[in-house]
């Protein structure tokens, strides 16, 4: 068990690793979509304000895109999309 806040802040902290796959789908009206992940488990939420680009930001479907996975209140979600 850990004792204090210190070990309690570690416990919380998010694990990041990155990633690579393909786009699944992605609304550009309603600015988010989602993300395969190559080698398979689940697909991962992608929103528009995560993208990596200039200028109007959205995704193609079967568009290639690496990404750092983070674990989001309702499961995995993508951010630093970086399109391929």
């Amino acid at each position: 068990m850990f004792s204090g806040i210190s070990g309690w802040g570690l416990c919380l902290q998010k694990e990041k690793f990155m990633a690579q796959g393909i786009v699944k789908w992605f609304n550009a009206e309603k600015g988010f979509g989602f993300i395969a992940q190559d080698g398979g488990g689940p697909d991962v939420f992608a929103h528009y304000s995560n993208i990596q680009s200039q200028g109007f930001r959205e995704l193609q479907e079967g568009q290639r895109v690496s990404f750092d996975v983070t674990q989001g209140q309702k499961g995995p979600q993508a951010e630093n999309i970086i399109p391929a």
